[in-house]
């Protein structure tokens, strides 16, 4: 491989975690290496480049990580580093160490800083790493297909409340963004699914697709709900009171961003690490590397978070003719 003018680059986990960081971390510091590149591991996020938390990452340091969930690095939010003169203090430990370079993997508020670090001079590349897959300028993140096994929960929630005839009303991660829910809830053949793309309804999105489905001689259903759509302790609240049902309320929670990625996830992660320090070798910088069309592609992280994202109509539309059916 070619030596690079960039010496020596940091990489950090950020934000929420999600299963595929640590592939990604791992194929960070293995390409670096393999380009004559040292690479510093960041622990906890933006706030420990502030408190110059780090040490150096050498191939053992990343040995038998890849099927582990979460992050070696740790994870944190940082209320200082969201200020101007935290973000200067960040760039001054980057030059103090000598930093070429940061590869930040986390979700859209990661990116966001990135953003802001690039603005002090600093080279950054952003790989997106969240379950809620809301990164608008990929088609996909790391750690989703993993999240996605939450319908493995809710596959064993069905045989319950089909033994009993019982409604069970599941709340799924996903922040403000639907994306989840949706494919969980195509996956589960859920009665009824909501998403906070969709106003909230009780009567048009539940109450008569339950009751639709038990004309059509269902005796049990299942609603997924998304976190930012509406409480799921309130909906099933509301099935009791309209329905006259005893609905059964399951928050499925951090559950869903712990435990081994699936291949895809390491595999992407581990193509998303390699195009990282490529990116960041060949002197680009301010990039979010992205999905499209299964090729790894890398664009300017302005532009990406410009993008607008939506909810996959045909998915969307598979859903609505599935449910309460």
């Amino acid at each position: 491989m070619a030596e690079s003018a960039v010496k020596r680059i940091g990489v950090l986990t950020s934000g929420g975690d999600a299963p595929g960081m640590n592939a990604a971390v791992r194929s960070v510091v293995r390409s670096a290496l393999d380009r004559g590149i040292e690479c510093i591991g960041i622990r906890r996020g933006w706030s420990g480049l502030i408190n110059g938390d780090f040490y150096r990452m050498d191939s053992g340091s990343v040995s038998r990580i890849i099927n582990r969930g979460g992050t070696i690095l740790y994870t944190a939010r940082s209320e200082e580093f969201r200020t101007a003169e935290g973000q200067a203090k960040a760039a001054g430990v980057c030059k103090l160490l000598g930093l070429d370079g940061i590869v930040a993997i986390g979700g859209d508020g990661t990116f966001r800083g990135a953003q802001e670090l690039s603005k002090c001079g600093v080279s950054v590349v952003g790989i997106p790493g969240t379950i809620d897959n809301d990164i608008v300028c990929t088609e996909y993140t790391i750690g989703f297909d993993t999240a996605v096994l939450a319908a493995e929960c809710i596959d064993k929630l069905r045989d319950t409340m089909q033994s009993h005839e019982r409604c069970a009303v599941v709340e799924v991660m996903g922040r403000h963004a639907g994306y989840l829910a949706l494919y969980v809830g195509v996956a589960v053949g859920a009665t009824a699914v909501l998403v906070p793309e969709r106003p909230y309804d009780f009567h048009s999105q539940v109450a008569e697709k339950i009751r639709h489905a038990r004309l059509n001689g269902k005796t049990n259903f299942m609603i997924v709900v998304a976190e930012g759509a509406a409480s799921a302790m309130d909906v099933g609240k509301e099935i009791k009171e309209h329905l006259g049902l005893d609905p059964r309320v399951t928050i499925l929670g951090h559950i869903q961003r712990g435990g081994s990625p699936t291949a895809k996830d390491r595999v992407l992660a581990t193509r998303m690490g390699y195009e990282a320090v490529r990116v960041l070798a060949e002197g680009m910088t301010n990039r979010v590397i992205c999905v499209r069309d299964d090729q790894i592609v890398n664009v300017d992280i302005d532009e990406g978070l410009a993008m607008k994202k939506t909810l996959n109509a045909e998915e969307f539309e598979v859903m609505t003719v599935m449910t309460g059916v």
